[in-house]
């Protein structure tokens, strides 16, 4: 199977589908094989998508983004402050 990066929004559409399959009477396989999607890849998704709309997952996806930012200025700044405290108290 080829390998594809899909965004929250389309994770989001294929589980509706994908239950919607399934209370149709299909079996997971089936519609495993019609999403073109692993059954890891279909439990990670409903892990962490399960019952959210599209925009809950793009809003999701933002604020993880921003979090991620936002640590990384974090670590910055504290190696900062341990460079000035080195450089303040003569250890150089």
């Amino acid at each position: 199977m080829k390998r594809h990066r899909h965004t929250p929004e389309q994770a989001v559409r294929k589980l509706q589908e994908g239950e919607r399959m399934l209370g149709e009477g299909k079996d997971m396989t089936e519609v495993l094989r019609h999403l073109e999607i692993a059954e890891s890849t279909w439990n990670r998704w409903r892990n962490q998508y399960g019952g959210m709309n599209t925009n809950g997952a793009k809003q999701l996806k933002e604020l993880q983004v921003e979090n991620a930012r936002l640590k990384k200025l974090l670590a910055e700044a504290e190696l900062d402050k341990a460079m000035l405290k080195e450089l303040a108290e003569g250890k150089w």
